[in-house]
């Protein structure tokens, strides 16, 4: 039996609430303490989670791919 500790989950200081549209995005930002890659995660008004595959350099990086996303695709891209 393994005594290790579980990692920890590293939140950036980045992750944020977004509003568009009348629509509300949880934005979640995080790595796994000793990763040096970040996940992008963003969650709609009704629960849906939407994982990116690709992990981020930076939590900077991460946010730049929502703000892309939102502006190209939309806000219904996350809805459900």
């Amino acid at each position: 039996m393994s005594t290790d500790p579980e990692p920890q989950l590293i939140q950036s200081s980045l992750s944020q609430t977004i509003t568009r549209d009348s629509h509300i995005l949880q934005v979640d930002i995080y790595r796994l303490e000793g990763e040096a890659s970040w996940v992008l995660e963003v969650v709609n008004e009704t629960g849906t989670s939407h994982v990116w595959d690709d992990r981020f350099a930076t939590d900077q990086a991460a946010l730049d791919a929502v703000h892309e996303a939102l502006d190209d695709e939309g806000i219904t891209a996350f809805l459900d």
